[in-house]
């Protein structure tokens, strides 16, 4: 799993007008291309008499899966420029399909890669770029003696924290880093003079800065 990367946080669009041509940028988070055809085929549906419904996706921890389309528009003018669009700004598990409804003013090769670029840029902020980052769920059990101290320790160390268990002993769901279990597993070592019992939870993504 990647430690962290970028995608948008939610389905969105987003109409600009360019030479009296509509363009809607519409956007949406997919884990798999079963969702992102869907996707594309959904916006093609609800714009059915749109000129075009141009689109582009990549999914993947290594961008496995890159897909794009014209739909009529000259090769490589529309598909291609939202696809790097997503590259150039990092993006991973995100399609786009960007809506033209003809104003009846030609753009040319260079207008339309420019509008479709535009289109692609206005779907991301509609979606707003979000980065996400691997955190190690740490299960950590404690008596009740540890407690206070364990959870101004954590608090101070700035660690995520999740559900509190409270049994015969005290169960504290820590979220450190991914990339620092480890090293945050022998602090609490360490902290808890080993009186710690700790076992490892799930891997789970969470938003940076939230």
């Amino acid at each position: 799993m990647l430690e962290r990367y970028r995608t948008v946080r939610q389905a969105g669009d987003k109409e600009i007008v360019i030479r009296k041509s509509r363009f809607i940028g519409h956007i949406r988070p997919v884990e798999t291309e079963e969702e992102a055809i869907a996707f594309v085929e959904e916006i093609k549906k609800k714009h059915w008499n749109a000129t075009h419904n141009c689109s582009a996706y990549m999914i993947g921890e290594r961008d496995e899966i890159q897909k794009q389309s014209d739909d009529g528009e000259p090769s490589g003018t529309a598909g291609k420029p939202i696809l790097e669009v997503i590259k150039n700004q990092n993006l991973k598990n995100v399609a786009i399909v960007v809506t033209r409804y003809f104003g009846g003013i030609l753009l040319g090769a260079g207008g339309l890669i420019r509008a479709y670029t535009d289109g692609a840029v206005a779907a991301i902020e509609a979606g707003e770029a979000i980065t996400q980052v691997l955190h190690q769920e740490v299960l950590v059990e404690l008596d009740y003696t540890w407690l206070g101290k364990a959870e101004n320790e954590l608090h101070n160390r700035g660690v995520r924290m999740g559900q509190t268990e409270f049994t015969d002993k005290v169960t504290l769901h820590c979220l450190p880093l991914a990339s620092e279990a480890e090293q945050f597993m022998n602090w609490m070592t360490d902290m808890t003079q080993g009186q710690a019992a700790m076992t490892l939870g799930n891997k789970v993504y969470y938003i940076e800065g939230e």
